[in-house]
């Protein structure tokens, strides 16, 4: 649920581009529900007929005819405006299988072919075992017919399975089954790490089958060149991004639509640092710029792994990892930020006579322990960085004495994030906040416990 947040890394996209532009031409045609396939019904999904259903055992003659479109004429319709273009297709392995001269022309064009399934169905009601064996069949099917075994792969009409499953069974570049971001991601799939290169539904021409989509070819038009516009300056900006876009033989090789889509070729074709890229392209690329992580992420350290990496982040209390441990931890957890609010979620709701034993083990500034270099080595470095280290006489006794003072009318060392201060601006802080109330004083001693424990994880994990 966090990506990548504030931390955009570098796309770093050849020739210094501002936008990937990533086109998929999805080959469904042949591959979907037909009962002259085995299929149990005709095919219902994505086509001009408005509210269409499976017709059990039955042939649906209109809706077989609107694929056959997408095959006959649409598919070269595309081909000769893109093929010039490099462009990934999701091609259905029983599709392509009736298709040779289609891929023979995708082959020619030099487009990556990748994999979109044995047949373009339904998978979410699919048996694990039975969608493996799907998968590999597909794979198998997709080299044979192909020549070379797919190295991209997206389902579409998914399982929860779908992304380990494929994962395992195939040596993949990337897997496509994603909409959550703009850029390419590492997720632990199928025991290993895999590259997700996701998708879009928005720019997308099957919004012209579905009811709350397209009308008219501009409406694509539209949504195409806005998105590119906000990308393209987010490029200009330093922050390039990925742009998909999704087309269908049947519906915009139509040719009421197509004219559309030769507008916004040109339109993105116009503009100066635009990389028109293969899927398994911008894989390779982002696998070699950006590396798998390496190392155990927070949320996948096992509860002494996590208590000794993180238990002397609230000073001498691991007892907060071992709460923080014990919440919901996920991928939204392997940072700074995530690992700080695990632990500062213990540490609120403790009890006031927890919170005050948090707030009594940490030491005083520039005291009688740090004069005896007793301190954790976090409190002497953040000492040192603020030069608590280097106090003249004089000042060694004004602090000292301030301890002694604040410790007797609160019950608790003075605690201050020193890293976000220096040795006058502690001071000040001492002879201001020495006089609160116990309450006041101990609900900030706290909000500082809290801010040196972000700092140090910070330092520890990365902004």
């Amino acid at each position: 649920m966090a990506g990548y947040g504030p931390r955009i890394p570098k796309a770093n996209w050849p020739g210094g581009a501002k936008i990937a532009v990533q086109i998929v031409l999805n080959y469904e045609e042949g591959g979907e529900n037909n009962i002259l396939h085995g299929d149990a019904a005709s095919e219902g999904f994505l086509s001009e007929i408005t509210g269409a259903a499976p017709w059990p055992g039955q042939r649906h003659w209109n809706m077989e005819t609107i694929y056959e479109y997408g095959s006959r004429a649409g598919f070269w319709r595309v081909h000769d405006l893109l093929k010039d273009t490099p462009i990934t297709v999701y091609g259905v392995a029983t599709a392509l299988a009736r298709a040779p001269e289609q891929v023979k022309a995708m082959k020619d064009a030099g487009w990556e072919i990748a994999s979109h399934g044995l047949k373009w169905v339904e998978h979410k009601d699919m048996p694990a075992e039975e969608e493996r064996a799907q998968i590999r069949e597909a794979i198998r099917l997709h080299t044979e017919v192909v020549g070379t075994p797919p190295r991209g792969w997206y389902t579409g009409r998914c399982s929860m399975n779908t992304i380990p499953l494929a994962a395992e069974e195939g040596d993949l570049a990337y897997i496509a089954d994603s909409y959550s971001d703009d850029l390419p991601y590492w997720m632990r799939a199928g025991g290993k790490d895999q590259l997700i290169v996701p998708y879009t539904m928005d720019c997308n021409d099957m919004r012209f089958a579905i009811q709350a989509g397209y009308t008219q070819g501009a409406d694509f038009e539209a949504m195409v060149r806005d998105a590119f516009d906000v990308l393209y300056a987010e490029g200009q900006a330093g922050a390039p991004k990925m742009m998909s876009i999704g087309l269908h033989c049947r519906l915009i090789g139509r040719p009421s639509r197509m004219a559309a889509l030769r507008r916004v070729m040109a339109y993105m074709q116009g503009h100066e640092g635009v990389w028109f890229a293969t899927r398994e392209q911008i894989a390779d690329h982002w696998a070699a710029e950006h590396p798998a992580p390496t190392g155990v992420a927070p949320s996948q350290m096992d509860r002494e792994t996590f208590v000794a990496q993180f238990g002397g982040i609230f000073e001498h209390s691991p007892w907060i990892a071992e709460g923080a441990h014990a919440l919901e931890l996920g991928t939204y957890s392997d940072s700074a930020a995530g690992v700080h609010n695990a632990l500062a979620r213990v540490f609120r709701s403790a009890t006031e006579e927890q919170r005050l034993g948090v707030l009594t083990a940490h030491p005083d500034l520039a005291g009688k322990l740090a004069a005896a270099g007793r301190l954790t080595a976090e409190s002497t470095a953040e000492q040192a960085g603020a030069g608590l280290d280097l106090l003249t006489d004089e000042e060694r006794e004004t602090f000292q004495k301030l301890n002694a003072e604040y410790v007797e009318r609160h019950g608790f060392p003075f605690i201050i994030a020193v890293k976000d201060n220096t040795k006058a601006s502690i001071l000040d802080a001492f002879h201001r906040r020495i006089g609160n109330d116990r309450a006041t004083e101990f609900a900030e001693a706290c909000r500082q416990v809290e801010r040196i424990a972000e700092l140090r994880l910070i330092e520890k994990l990365g902004a």
